[in-house]
């Protein structure tokens, strides 16, 4: 039996030999090997075009090969030939992953430069864009090992559960003895919206037509990234929750950068109350102090943010703030009053449209400036993969299909246009007046 197994093991060991060599060389010079030139500007001819990259299948580039063109040898498997399909996937899906990796690695050494661009007011080029779209994989497929029909592909990457709702519900309770006072109705909730955006700035159209791209004209105010068109099987796709569809990390970012001017709002509310609602208001606050402690607990960044965010019950907790009918109004439109100050202390100065506003809520505020200032003759040539992680980019089809820069804000002007004359949508208009 042993002896019958060899020519089967000797060939996987050859495959392995041989992904191990591709992806050496994909690491000695990454950037060559995949191609990744990111400018076309002094060389004649036509720009680069959007759309995926189909590199021809070679050994340079073997995740493009099917099955029936593999490299080393290998011959189409049969149907019994577990190994022999194996061996040729984890040799395409290799290279495959060391060319996708040095992909993103140029992705966020451009945007270095340009964040430092920015930041010292230089012009930003086109040179400093990657402008090629993202590797995509069209090898052989994981085949399935009749031993395990079950088990998981393990070039997968695993994704954790996505907490919902009822789990920042609970967080908030058990962490901080927070339940937060939800609106009667969700008309409710969009007039104390309406009447936040207008004292701190913001114009009605910028605020509904965000509303309109992100909850698709109808959302409530607590309804969640996966869930706005309810389904059999739905699931959340992120934690993001409301009007604006906010981050968790937003949350607790927010919380610790302005958490003050929250609790003074809070307490300008509970001057004007008496008995058991003033007492339920002064609790309230009681527990966003213990938010806000937690929220800064740690160095006022992003990134130390995004894991408490994700990795602490406290962090889950406070996101369901933005559930308050209170909290909620002012922890959305400061959200989007930081994305305009941005923009302003950048140089900025023109008043930005609901479709600017929303790429920078959509994209994180310097890259969606980067977009907004871009001229238009470069937004038809920068691929939007430049704006996003790669982990973000892949969970969003809207970037995906798009591919340019141009193509994302039409398609985004376009969602607005139509969600903006459905009832929810009308309805967040209709309180601004």
């Amino acid at each position: 039996m042993a002896h019958s197994q060899r020519p089967t093991s000797r060939l996987w060991f050859a495959a392995v030999v041989i992904s191990m060599a591709a992806a050496s060389a994909y690491a000695e010079n990454p950037l060559q090997n995949a191609s990744l030139k990111t400018s076309q500007s002094a060389a004649p001819g036509p720009s680069v075009a959007p759309g995926p990259i189909a590199p021809a299948p070679t050994l340079d580039a073997p995740w493009t090969m099917s099955a029936q063109a593999t490299p080393g040898g290998l011959k189409p498997a049969t149907a019994g030939d577990y190994q022999t399909k194996l061996a040729a996937y984890v040799l395409a899906r290799r290279a495959f992953d060391v060319h996708t990796t040095a992909y993103w690695n140029a992705i966020s050494d451009k945007r270095r430069v340009r964040i430092a661009k920015l930041r010292n007011n230089e012009p930003i080029a086109l040179d400093d864009y990657v402008l090629i779209q993202p590797p995509v994989y069209k090898g052989p497929p994981r085949p399935t090992d009749p031993a395990a029909p079950l088990s998981p592909d393990p070039t997968e990457t695993h994704r954790p559960e996505i907490p919902v709702v009822a789990d920042f519900l609970k967080a908030a309770a058990d962490q901080f003895g927070f339940v937060p006072q939800r609106p009667k109705t969700d008309q409710e909730f969009k007039l104390a919206y309406a009447r936040v955006a207008t004292t701190a700035g913001l114009t009605r159209d910028q605020v509904v037509r965000i509303y309109a791209f992100e909850t698709g004209g109808n959302g409530t105010y607590d309804v969640q990234a996966g869930l706005t068109h309810p389904r059999p099987g739905a699931r959340a796709i992120s934690p993001a929750v409301g009007y604006n569809q906010l981050l968790s990390t937003n949350s607790v970012s927010l919380m610790a950068e302005h958490g003050d001017a929250f609790l003074k709002s809070l307490r300008q509310i509970a001057s004007g109350l008496a008995g058991e609602q003033k007492i339920a208001m002064e609790q309230k606050i009681e527990a966003v102090k213990r938010m806000i402690a937690f929220s800064r607990s740690v160095p006022n960044a992003w990134n130390e943010h995004d894991l408490l965010a994700k990795n602490t019950l406290g962090g889950r907790g406070i996101h369901a703030a933005i559930l308050d009918r209170d909290l909620g109004p002012l922890m959305q439109t400061q959200k989007l009053l930081n994305s305009v100050r941005f923009a302003k202390s950048k140089g900025y100065k023109t008043p930005l449209t609901g479709a600017e506003l929303e790429m920078m809520n959509f994209t994180g505020d310097g890259n969606g400036l980067d977009m907004v200032m871009m001229p238009p003759e470069l937004r038809e040539q920068v691929p939007t993969s430049n704006f996003f992680q790669q982990s973000g980019y892949e969970r969003n089809p809207i970037a995906r299909r798009t591919g340019v820069v141009s193509a994302l804000f039409d398609s985004i002007e376009k969602k607005m246009d139509q969600a903006s004359q459905l009832r929810g949508a009308r309805e967040l208009a209709e309180a601004f007046y």
